[in-house]
């Protein structure tokens, strides 16, 4: 056996020796983790999130935001608890208003496509020191929907149209708590 091939044999083990220790590290329970949104994915973190408070006239549409907010903290990596007893962080919001206006009329004068547009008020405290982290009033988001002669079928698209504009405002929403926490 030569040097040059003992060399090469010699940095081989070192590199497999490397990999079978990286392998043994990881398997210890240990994770390599981003310093972003350290706090945010502690299982160990409890926030309060309730029912948005409801100032339009859809009585559902408080529980829809917040339903919508919880699942996208929950898609963006947060791995806590929401429960009231004990959070440390408060989100609290309100849904001020649901507009709708026509944009597009038929030939005959009847409305058939619609803008609706949701506003929402948030805002964050840090329970511990009730120390406001984050205030934003009148956030809004918007989507559109297609009326027909039939009321079910412009009833339907309306209420889509309603679930798709809280999902936008709740991806904005969980973004934005993600950095705050």
């Amino acid at each position: 056996m030569n040097r040059e091939s003992s060399k090469g044999l010699r940095a081989g083990y070192r590199l497999l020796f490397s990999f079978i220790l990286a392998l043994h590290v990881s398997g210890c329970g240990y994770r390599l983790q981003t310093v972003h949104g350290g706090r945010f994915t502690d299982p160990q973190l409890r926030i309060d999130l309730e029912a948005f408070e409801n100032q339009t006239f859809d009585p559902e549409t408080g529980i829809l935001i917040a339903t919508r907010v919880r699942e996208e903290i929950r898609r963006n990596g947060f791995r806590g608890t929401f429960e009231r007893a004990g959070a440390d962080y408060l989100v609290a919001g309100k849904v001020r208003q649901i507009t709708e206006t026509v944009t597009t009329h038929a030939a005959d004068g009847f409305a058939l496509e619609h803008q609706l547009s949701l506003s929402v008020d948030i805002r964050v405290v840090e329970t511990a020191h009730g120390r406001l982290l984050l205030k934003e009033e009148s956030i809004s988001e918007g989507a559109v929907y297609f009326s027909g002669p039939n009321f079910q079928y412009t009833e339907s698209n309306r209420r889509m149209a309603l679930e798709e504009a809280c999902r936008r405002l709740a991806r904005r929403l969980g973004q934005t708590l993600r950095m705050v926490m």
